[in-house]
């Protein structure tokens, strides 16, 4: 105990606190660690360690081929990373924030070696993607997000800072673990949670300024709802899981609508799953369908949702969380398995957000298929193995005729008559990083849910549609990006929303200019002929 507490005075006299996790390990732990590693992870450890030693060739390489690197730096890879966290670990790539530390947090901010920070991605590890309470392992996914900051919408990476909150885990498995890297104790609920938590955003608005974009990423259900409302109004902050999830799940369906030529305020949709994603999504399409000319209850009266317990409906006899009760509706009859929701519902649109696996099972396809000529089927849960569906069973049993999309990557579909498909992918990555460079080049201290309306869904060609696509390319998102965060940039001018002044006349220009170059850097000082004096006349 006395050299544990010695390493601790240890770290904060060289002002390493919260640059490593809370943990302090042993050598022979690092080493058992290193002889683990080498045949684990080698694609995501191999990656990742050329983000640690050149930068700009991460970033070139990642914005080349960023198709096929996407899916290892963020969903799915970037989950199994998580569960394996400490035992491939390197080095940190953030600031990792105990609740041992609370008091000193500003301290902590200090020894992160940049100073001009505009954007902070921070978890507290409770729910990682599908896989659930990850505790100080959900780092990755605050470094994933941030790298696509960098790749698809051009935001400096030294202006970047990741964060996990450790309170602790009620992950068993983990607390068993000896490589784990964070506090081995249950997760504290009580109010020192938020107390820290409000330290924290203090700190960073203190430290960075008040337009400090502060992205909140993969919080419990009941956490993420309650800390977004608390501080939405106060701060530069959104949620990703659940603003950045229903923009790209909107931009979808308005992608579905050019396709079928049904406008949004004629779908009936019906949600597997009710936590944070699928309300976040179900309150922007209610927005999207109020703009289009429908009340408010007669937006909600369209959207249904189907829980562990069943669907949402009043008097049942599970309790209904406070943030649902905008889509309890009455009971339209007898329903005990989703499959019943969809024969009693008739949904046109079905959005998997449950994390739960195969749930959109082939009775579910099939029946989705008999009832719609072009039936919609989201399959959004993260990663690849927690989705609802696969590509290929939903275009075989819907016989080609569905509009797919889903979290993580599927291959293209190719059906027995020939016929190819090109599955969509819900990436948040179409949102958040434009959306994040626009806020941080305006100066917005508040975002509101209205600059999510913004839709990628003007930005997909005809050609693209008829390949079953519902988002563009991935091979094009740092374009996507760009003009993402110049429709942003003008509505948040349009709208009074900017601080930044004085607003720039050419908005495009001006996101372009402010996009980092990937090329290497000269060092030389600037060299030019000097011809220098004529020589002093002979005496």
């Amino acid at each position: 105990m006395k050299l544990l507490i010695l390493l601790s005075t240890e770290r904060q006299i060289l002002g390493l606190q919260g640059l490593l996790p809370p943990k302090i390990e042993s050598q022979d732990i690092q080493a058992m660690r290193f002889q683990r590693n080498l045949k684990k992870m080698t694609e995501y450890i191999y990656l990742m360690g050329i983000q640690e030693r050149n930068e700009k060739l991460f970033y070139r390489v990642l914005m080349e081929d960023i198709e096929e690197l996407m899916p290892i730096v963020y969903t799915p890879t970037v989950g199994l990373a998580c569960t394996q966290y400490g035992h491939i670990f390197r080095r940190p790539k953030g600031l990792f924030i105990s609740i041992l530390d609370r008091g000193h947090i500003r301290s902590i901010l200090d020894n992160w070696p940049e100073t001009n920070v505009a954007a902070v991605v921070v978890t507290d590890g409770e729910r990682i993607l599908g896989l659930g309470d990850l505790g100080v392992f959900g780092m990755g996914i605050p470094v994933g997000k941030l790298c696509l900051y960098t790749a698809c919408a051009g935001i400096r990476p030294e202006r970047c800072l990741p964060v996990v909150i450790d309170v602790g885990t009620d992950n068993e498995t983990l607390l068993k673990d000896p490589f784990y890297m964070g506090l081995y104790q249950k997760r504290d609920r009580s109010q020192l949670y938020d107390d820290l938590i409000d330290e924290f955003m203090e700190a960073v608005v203190d430290k960075y300024g008040q337009d400090t974009l502060i992205q909140f990423e993969d919080f419990g259900n009941h956490n993420a709802f309650r800390l977004m409302r608390k501080y939405r109004e106060k701060y530069c902050t959104f949620n990703d899981d659940i603003q950045g999830t229903a923009a790209v799940a909107l931009a979808g369906l308005l992608a579905a609508q050019r396709a079928i030529g049904k406008p949004i305020t004629e779908h009936r949709i019906l949600f597997c799953g009710a936590g944070e994603a699928a309300l976040g999504i179900a309150n922007l399409i209610t927005m999207s369908m109020v703009e289009k000319g429908l009340t408010q209850d007669e937006a909600r009266k369209k959207i249904w949702m189907f829980d562990k317990d069943g669907l949402l409906v009043k008097g049942r006899s599970q309790e209904t969380d406070s943030n649902q009760e905008a889509f309890v509706h009455e009971s339209p009859g007898d329903v005990q398995s989703f499959l019943d929701a969809v024969n009693v519902i008739q949904p046109t649109a079905i959005i998997g957000v449950s994390g739960a696996g195969r749930l959109f099972t082939h009775d579910v396809l099939k029946k989705m298929g008999t009832l719609n000529k072009r039936p919609i089927i989201f399959a959004l849960s993260n990663p690849t193995t927690k989705a609802e569906c696969t590509a290929e069973d939903a275009y075989t049993l819907t016989d080609g005729r569905c509009l797919f999309a889903s979290g993580s990557p599927f291959d293209t579909v190719t059906l027995a008559d020939g016929r190819v498909f090109t599955p969509g992918q819900g990436n948040n990555a179409y949102i958040f990083p434009g959306v994040a460079l626009a806020v941080i080049l305006s100066g917005v201290r508040h975002i509101s849910d209205t600059v999510f309306l913004e839709t990628l869904a003007d930005q997909l060609t005809d050609e693209e549609l008829a390949e079953g696509r519902l988002y563009p390319p991935l091979s094009n998102i740092r374009e996507v990006s760009v003009q993402m965060a110049v429709k942003v940039v003008r509505f948040v001018y349009a709208n009074n929303m900017a601080f930044r002044y004085p607003e720039p006349k050419d908005k495009d220009t001006f996101v372009r200019s402010t996009v980092w170059d990937i090329n290497y850097d000269s060092f030389l000082p600037d060299i030019y002929e000097w011809k220098g004096m004529n020589p002093a006349p002979d005496h």
